[in-house]
């Protein structure tokens, strides 16, 4: 097979998830009814699969995903595939600006540590598609993400059961990390996204507040989630490219957190160790373009300036002067475009069409296209 000549990210790129087509979500509804056996629902996602990777190729897209679609969370469903994880369905949930998202609780049982992880055989039948013009880039949740997860409110007395501190759970899920990071690079797989809600999750006011009530130092929250992500990524391959996606939430259209970056970028863009930064910048949730300033000359900045939340396609004009206004702190040809998340980043998607969806990347190619001649 030709190995591709493209590497992430792309001048015009996208996060990863793409909306799931009805017969995946009723061959997952059936297949958990016991209506049909797992190599049948297997098969009708491989063929979702197929047949999204082909629209993407057709799209003159030089990344493709299998669009998430063989999970429900674009977070959860990673973190069970490791020892010590444990999960369960309560009819709980995250609280998003204006509805609850449903979650599945997901808890420490034991000591975290790698085993051979499901996601990277999934990672193979993507990688049957890769050729030439195309690189297969997978999508998973960053280190600092899982290590939240386990210290949340309801989480934490459980965790403090197997890790007496903070720093003994960020030490032994890097090191997990690091190990399935090569099950990935053993499987060829080149390209790797980490999705972080992190970050996202702490800026502005309202997190201050937050973090506040809950009696934690934001600074010593930003240091932790550094170090995670940073131990995560030591030792990694030299010709594997790791990206990270910056988000602030995306449910069913709706969002987590609003606030710019300012407050965390002396951390995630002037220290965190990836090759670039995929942020949200569709709307005035997202502040300006200023703290780009802090982004360490070794990063690429991926500028999600198209929404997946809403059907509307952006005017173009406006989109240039935004990327011409992001050029006065990161130099143009450092600079690339994508939507500002996936289209689906658990199984309900956003509220859009499938159509709309495409409408929207072809929209991202012709604005690259037209800006970079490339």
């Amino acid at each position: 097979m030709k190995m591709s000549k493209y590497q992430t990210p792309c001048r015009y790129d996208f996060v990863g998830s793409f909306l799931r087509p009805q017969e995946v979500k009723q061959a997952k509804a059936d297949y958990a009814e016991g209506k049909i056996s797992e190599e049948e629902k297997d098969r009708i996602i491989d063929a979702a699969i197929t047949d999204v990777v082909k629209k993407q190729k057709e799209l003159g897209y030089h990344v493709i995903t299998d669009g998430e679609f063989r999970r429900t969370y674009w977070h959860l469903d990673f973190m069970w595939g490791f020892e010590g994880v444990g999960h369960e369905q309560t009819g709980g949930g995250v609280q998003f600006h204006e509805e609850l998202a449903s979650m599945e609780d997901t808890y420490l049982t034991g000591k975290v540590k790698a085993k051979p992880h499901p996601f990277v055989e999934y990672f193979k039948f993507l990688k049957q598609f890769e050729d030439e013009n195309t690189v297969a880039k997978y999508t998973i949740p960053a280190p600092a993400q899982m290590f939240q997860q386990m210290i949340v409110p309801a989480n934490y007395a459980n965790t403090r059961k197997y890790y007496p501190t903070n720093e003994e759970l960020i030490h032994d899920i890097g090191v997990a990390y690091q190990e399935v990071i090569r099950q990935f690079y053993d499987a060829g797989c080149r390209n790797l996204q980490l999705d972080d809600c992190t970050w996202g999750a702490i800026v502005g006011d309202a997190a201050k507040q937050r973090y506040k009530l809950l009696g934690l130092d934001l600074e010593e929250v930003k240091k932790e989630l550094l170090k995670v992500n940073n131990l995560a990524v030591e030792g990694k391959p030299e010709d594997m490219v790791i990206t990270s996606h910056i988000c602030r939430g995306n449910y069913h259209s709706t969002f987590f957190t609003s606030g710019p970056y300012d407050t965390v970028a002396d951390y995630v863009f002037a220290k965190e160790n990836v090759d670039a930064l995929f942020l949200e910048y569709d709307d005035e949730r997202s502040g300006g373009f200023a703290p780009l300033a802090k982004v360490s000359p070794d990063k690429k900045v991926v500028l999600g300036l198209i929404t997946t939340k809403s059907p509307e396609l952006e005017d173009k004009e406006r989109v240039i002067h935004r990327i011409n206004e992001a050029a006065k702190y990161v130099p143009l040809e450092r600079l690339y475009l994508s939507p500002q998340c996936g289209f689906a980043s658990c199984e309900i998607g956003n509220k859009l069409t499938e159509e709309q969806q495409w409408e929207k990347l072809k929209l991202v190619k012709e604005i690259a296209e037209e800006v970079w001649g490339e």
